[in-house]
């Protein structure tokens, strides 16, 4: 079983602190990370092997996205440019949805199928967790 390097682990928690979060779980390539942050600014690791987790979706013909990252979402490429969607908007396998801002890098979050923006559950420049859900995608 794999465990998760070091360098990873110590990123992370420098994004705990950057963003003033007290606690974050990573799970990546079936192995799951967890950073917690006490008051006093110290920051304990645990690290477990886990199955990977399908959020239950709702209706069958719609589709979640979720933050694959925690970070801040950006609907839009610039502040003063259009959004790169928005609800009722048709999208494509590929085309760009959001980025988020994780540690100065800008991730861009793209459409994993076909389908037409149904909810954009999220604001611009808000701060999103891990998993938590950025879009419902209605399929075509």
């Amino acid at each position: 079983m794999e465990k998760m390097q070091e360098k990873k682990i110590r990123k992370y928690a420098a994004l705990m602190t950057e963003l003033g979060l007290t606690g974050l779980e990573i799970s990546e390539n079936g192995c799951m990370v967890r950073l917690e942050r006490n008051p006093s600014g110290n920051v304990s690791l645990s690290q477990e092997t886990v199955l990977p987790v399908v959020p239950a979706e709702s209706p069958e013909d719609d589709h979640a996205i979720y933050s694959p990252l925690v970070g801040v979402f950006y609907a839009a490429p610039a502040e003063d440019a259009a959004p790169f969607v928005q609800v009722g908007d048709a999208v494509k396998k590929g085309d760009v949805l959001c980025i988020i801002e994780a540690m100065k890098l800008m991730n861009e979050i793209t459409a994993e199928e076909d389908g037409i923006i149904s909810e954009i559950s999220v604001a611009n420049n808000q701060v999103v967790d891990y998993g938590q859900r950025l879009f419902r995608l209605k399929k075509e």
